[in-house]
Formats: structure tokens, sequence, C-alpha cells
């Protein structure tokens, strides 16, 4: 087997539209053999909140808060581990954008004595689509309303302490617009 040696003076003497070529089709090779993390297949760590769509239910949506004030008040100074329960006063709501149109017509018809007016009044509505076209699809929302938080209740393990609870409380008023007596502070067992 003769061996060959490679130089520079070879690579010189290859057209450029086949080094091009040749390059493009090493980069689409490597494109191909790199794995693609799917976000289904993925886990998700722990102590780490996932993005959720907007578009999920309220239920979700307590959860979501749920989790997130859970994660706030377990770093908090003297808290520990801590549980959280949030209950919602509605579902909250999507408000969405509607063409209507109003036509009114008034005819008034005179016979001797006798004057008869006569007045239609059409009204029509219709729900803009996102996609642009009159059917089906998702409606296009101007204005999302988040459900209203109910109460709150915190189980910590340094509940017991008057100063820690206060400022579990202190945190969930800064967060929610909830009266102070719908918060409730427990210690945990």
């Amino acid at each position: 087997m003769k061996k060959t040696k490679f130089s520079l003076d070879k690579l010189k003497k290859i057209p450029k539209n086949q080094l091009l070529v040749a390059g493009l089709a090493g980069i689409l090779l490597l494109v191909i053999a790199i794995p693609v993390e799917k976000k289904a297949d993925s886990a998700e760590e722990p102590g780490q909140a996932a993005e959720q769509p907007a578009d999920e239910g309220s239920g979700d949506y307590a959860k979501r808060m749920e989790r997130r004030l859970k994660e706030i008040l377990g770093d908090m100074q003297g808290v520990g581990k801590v549980e959280v329960m949030i209950t919602l006063k509605d579902e909250g709501e999507q408000k969405v954008e509607k063409d209507r149109s109003r036509n009114s017509q008034n005819t008034q018809e005179e016979d001797g004595t006798v004057v008869r007016s006569n007045t239609q009044q059409q009204s029509q509505e219709e729900t803009v689509y996102a996609d642009g076209n009159g059917s089906g699809g998702e409606p296009f929302v101007t204005k999302e309303v988040v459900p209203s938080v109910e109460g709150v209740l915190v189980v910590a393990e340094g509940g017991g302490n008057a100063q820690v609870a206060k400022n579990i409380s202190d945190a969930v008023l800064a967060l929610f617009p909830v009266e102070v007596h719908k918060i409730k502070v427990v210690k945990m067992n």
C-alpha cells in the first residue's frame, strides 16, 4: 500500500466551487448528526418552574402561582420547608375583539292627516380571529383578566414564630390583592 502525503498544492488544484460544495456538505452532516433535545422528553429539574402557556385554565393558574409562591417563601429566612394553597374567586376571563356594525332606517309616510313613522334598526356582531379568516381558529384576545385570589394558606416550618408568620403574611399581601384575614400562616408538623 502506497502512502500519499497530503500537500497544500493538491488542495490548490481543486476548483473553488467543489471546495464550497464539500464544505457545505460537511456542515449539513454536522447539523444532521447533532442531537436535538425535545421539550416533551426533557425532565424538569426539581425547584425549577416550567413555563406554562397563557391559555390555561384557572386550576393551572392556581397551581402555577402556588409553585412560585412556595419557591419565594422557601428562600425567606426562618421559613424553612413550606407548602402553599391558593383558592380563587373566579375563573378569570378573556375579552375578544368584535366587529360591530349597526344600520338604522327611518321612513315617514303622510296620508292626509295621519303621519306614520317606521323605524328599522339592525345590528350585527362578529368575532375577530387572529389568523384573519372569518371562521375557526383562535379569536383575537384584546384583554385577559387573570382569576382573582380568594385566600392563601401557608404551612411552614417557621410558621410558629410570630415574626416569620408576619413576614410571610406581608409577602403574600405584596403579591396578591387579598385581605389580611384571608391569609393563614400555620406551623408545619
